[in-house]
């Protein structure tokens, strides 16, 4: 009978991976992102445990939005006071945190719990091409 492997946290080896965003379409890169955060490319993947790796994301200003998003895609919050809505375009959103896009992306395709906020700090994204991790001497993440 074969049994179940189970990994302790301490066991996985985290690597670091870099990810350049220029010309990459958003919801396909952020789906590739959130998989490897998660660590679903990994065989000892197990949902109730964080087996996911590092991911670096740069050029972050230069991520692409298919047809009329730039203008028509809306990022909104509330204040929770009557009429405290507030909304802010992609191209807007853009220009004021460039790196706002990618995470919210990625964060809406991360477990929605405890788990999902501790993976999600693994995910440093960067604005433009330069990032300070080179010291974990991260591999390229090509898909």
């Amino acid at each position: 009978m074969n049994k179940t492997t189970i990994v302790a946290e301490g066991e996985i080896g985290k690597k670091w991976y870099v990810v350049d965003a220029d010309g990459k379409t958003l919801g396909r890169m952020a789906s590739r992102i959130a998989s490897v955060l998660r660590g679903k490319d990994k065989p000892f993947f197990a949902p109730h445990m964080d087996t996911g790796d590092f991911v670096i994301v740069v050029n972050a200003r230069e991520v692409y939005v298919s047809g009329n998003k730039r203008l028509e895609k809306k990022y909104w919050r509330h204040s929770g006071y009557l009429g405290g809505l507030t909304l802010t375009n992609f191209e807007e959103m853009m220009k004021k945190d460039p790196s706002f896009a990618v995470k919210n992306a990625v964060k809406g395709m991360l477990p929605h719990n405890k788990l999902g906020r501790r993976m999600l700090k693994k995910l440093k994204v960067y604005p433009g091409a330069e990032h300070p991790h080179k010291a974990q001497q991260p591999e390229i993440l090509e898909w």
